[in-house]
């Protein structure tokens, strides 16, 4: 369910980006991903986005999410 995909990524962003914050909300199969993490500092927006992506991407590709919004932030 829904609850299990959003641990699911929310447990994938943190062995990825540790000590990072993270906030996942799913709707129907759109999802929010919201990161800060201070390893963004050295990357730009779309360095930023494409870091979080790629922990969702089979979501996508198989087609559990249709559309996701990712706020990456330093702080």
């Amino acid at each position: 369910g829904k609850k299990m995909i959003e641990d699911e990524i929310k447990k994938r962003i943190l062995e990825g980006i540790p000590g990072c914050q993270v906030d996942v909300v799913i709707s129907g199969n759109r999802a929010e991903i919201s990161v800060v993490s201070e390893s963004f500092e050295q990357l730009n927006r779309v360095q930023r986005d494409q870091e979080v992506y790629k922990y969702v991407k089979d979501y996508i590709s198989d087609g559990t999410l249709h559309a996701v919004t990712v706020s990456a932030r330093v702080r």
